[in-house]
């Protein structure tokens, strides 16, 4: 069984920062995908980053420029470091993670940005 631990969240004002952080603890042979997707209430989950095992990236429009996923395999843990935030990120954070043979979600942390 694999846990996934996310921390970071928190209330920031609009213009500001914060790093959101993943850790993966459990049986773990290999790490595959990692990725970051939230949920704002009303509506649907959606994806924001992610980050591939050769280090390779993608981004959602909405926060190309703003966020950056990154990833420390020797620690099990994947990062998104948000700049710039503005009040439409404001959501539940989740992350996702590939571990062999199948897909991991984390519980969930909130981010609320006040403008």
């Amino acid at each position: 069984q694999v846990q996934l631990v996310e921390s970071g969240g928190g209330l920031v004002q609009a213009g500001g920062s914060l790093r959101l952080s993943c850790v993966a603890s459990g049986r773990i042979f290999s790490l595959n995908t990692m990725g970051w997707f939230r949920q704002a209430p009303g509506k649907q989950r959606e994806l924001v980053a992610r980050i591939f095992i050769g280090g390779s990236t993608y981004y959602a429009d909405s926060v190309k420029g703003r966020f950056t996923i990154s990833r420390d395999n020797a620690k099990n843990t994947v990062y998104l470091q948000m700049n710039s935030l503005k009040s439409e990120d404001t959501a539940v954070y989740y992350c996702n993670m590939g571990v062999s043979p199948r897909t991991y979600w984390g519980q969930g942390t909130q981010v609320t940005v006040s403008s």
